[in-house]
């Protein structure tokens, strides 16, 4: 059984910067497909970005371009959220995901194991 641990989570004003961390155990981390999602206050979740297991190509929201960037570390079992220059909008819980067919994807469906969340909140 996969599981993923988040954190690097907090409160943060807008402008700042935050680096969101999850690390995976249980599993062939290098083989999978990992990604982020977000879920604000009454709304859906929401896909923000992906990193391909093969050649670590990346997708992203078009709300997040240009200012977060996922990366992976497969020696160490940990994808990461680099977050900069966030907005208010960007206040959600942030759930990392394995794709363990390691396909390219962006729907929630496609996600096998998911995370408990860490909570960013971005101040006006």
């Amino acid at each position: 059984q996969v599981q993923l641990i988040e954190s690097g989570g907090g409160l943060v004003q807008a402008g700042g910067s935050l680096r969101l961390s999850c690390v995976a155990s249980g599993g062939t981390f290098s083989r999978y497909t990992m990604g982020w999602f977000r879920q604000a206050p009454g709304k859906e979740r929401e896909f923000v970005a992906t990193i391909y297991w093969s050649s670590g190509s990346t997708s992203y929201a078009d709300s997040v371009k240009g200012r977060f960037t996922i990366s992976r570390d497969d020696a160490k079992n940990t994808v990461l959220l680099q977050m900069n220059n966030l907005k208010p909008e960007d206040t959600a819980v942030y759930f990392c995901a394995a794709d363990y067919l390691g396909r390219v994807s962006t729907r929630i469906q496609s996600y096998d194991y998911w995370g408990q969340g860490t909570q960013v909140t971005v101040s006006s």
